[in-house]
């Protein structure tokens, strides 16, 4: 994942929003539908209450089965209504306009696989997780959240990824997602999406 992230998704948060993708970009239809749901999401997110406590920011991301220990940089939307993606291939990038990882949703962190001249990357090695594995996110009081791997999928540019970034089950979610498959020149973009699934974990 060189550039931004490109991934077409449906989002459900107070009904349907549908939503369209470039090779290269999330795209919303239009500005003011995308203004819709970016307000339907930070109406619904920055104050939520988990346990009585309000949830924090998230500052580091922990995988330690494949070696992970990365920063947390918080992004939004270009102008263009795209998705942004992390600066460096070191660091990991939280979808700010969605649920903080700990709050009811589906939280999203993006991270590059493949960075060019071969300098390692922070997700090259995303695909090796397994069902079961944790991973651990830390906010800026200190208090950290447990996630466990619940499912491993693959997406081609066009495939329906529902769910990625909304969900309605009333549960704890955390989404991983980073590029893979062959490089386009053209497009700019990898041929396919990798999305880790994983849920809070339970007492």
């Amino acid at each position: 994942m060189r550039s931004k992230i490109s991934l077409k998704w449906l989002l459900i948060i107070v009904g349907i929003v549908a939503i369209t993708v470039s090779s290269v970009a999330i795209f919303f239809p239009d500005q003011d539908s995308f203004t819709q749901s970016a307000s339907l999401i930070n109406n619904q997110t920055p104050q939520d209450l988990v346990d009585g406590e309000s949830v924090e920011l998230p500052i580091r991301l922990k995988i330690p089965r494949i070696n992970v220990d990365a920063a947390v940089k918080y992004v939004g939307v270009t102008p263009q209504g795209a998705m942004d993606a992390p600066k460096s291939p070191t660091e990991v990038a939280w979808f700010s306009l969605g649920p903080r990882p700990g709050e009811e949703g589906s939280a999203v962190i993006a991270g590059h696989e493949g960075w060019k001249n071969s300098i390692p990357a922070v997700f090259d090695d995303l695909h090796k997780l397994q069902k079961g594995d944790k991973l651990y996110v830390e906010d800026e009081k200190g208090m950290v959240a447990v996630f466990v791997v619940r499912e491993l999928r693959i997406y081609d540019q066009n495939g329906d990824t529902s769910g990625v970034f909304g969900s309605s089950d009333g549960k704890v979610h955390l989404n991983l997602i980073t590029c893979q498959g062959v490089w386009n020149k053209n497009q700019k973009s990898y041929s396919h999406r990798l999305v880790v699934f994983t849920d809070k974990e339970t007492e």
